[in-house]
């Protein structure tokens, strides 16, 4: 049995911790936090304090809520990528598969639970283990448009069941010609990859 210095060990490697701090803290992040920082002294100029501090609050109740799923999302991206058989993979959605690969992107999609931090992790996970572009695009374009998850808690609830059923029927092929597309489309995709960062699909 390894030791926890043998599993953690990386914790204590300067390298991988200034990498994580420049991932985690890079460009986006000050654009982003200097945006937020630009709007919330319009937003108090504009409006008074009291505003400012209620739209304060609901974002550490947003962030309270996100925090605990986006964890458990990329933890089991982290174990399916650990577990996930990429060489079948790879002849299931990947470069030569067809429009079964589509199908199957489409299907994994549909029924892919959680918000985006559940989907994209998913997805990212995907295309470091062969899924080529037109599975990619299919699997997230299904996620967003037939996820069985929305047309349960929103669809049916305040729209009912007959329009639930419509927006199915209509949205069941963007997924494959959306795919179809990404296939044809002559430019080069780069995604993220946990080893080297980049990776063409």
């Amino acid at each position: 049995m390894r030791s926890r210095s043998q599993n953690f060990g990386y914790l204590s490697d300067p390298e991988w911790r200034a990498g994580l701090l420049e991932v985690a803290f890079g460009r986006s992040f000050w654009a982003f936090l200097a945006a937020a920082v630009v709007l919330g002294v319009i937003c108090w100029a504009l409006l008074g304090a009291d505003v400012v501090r209620v739209a304060f609050r609901e974002d550490i109740e947003i962030l309270i809520g996100l925090v605990p799923r986006v964890l458990v999302a990329l933890s089991i991206a982290a174990l399916i990528w650990v577990l996930l058989p990429r060489d079948k993979m790879a002849g299931l959605v990947g470069k030569d598969s067809g429009i079964r690969g589509l199908v199957i992107a489409t299907m994994a999609g549909t029924v892919t639970p959680g918000g985006p931090s559940s989907a994209y992790s998913l997805l990212a996970v995907l295309a470091v283990s062969g899924a080529d572009r037109g599975a990619l695009i299919a699997y997230i374009t299904a996620w967003a448009t037939l996820g069985m998850q929305r047309i349960l808690i929103w669809d049916v609830p305040f729209m009912g069941e007959e329009f639930a059923l419509l927006r199915f029927m209509v949205s069941l092929p963007l997924p494959v010609l959306a795919g179809m597309i990404a296939r044809r489309l002559p430019m080069e995709l780069r995604v993220n990859d946990p080893e080297d960062r980049k990776r063409e699909v």
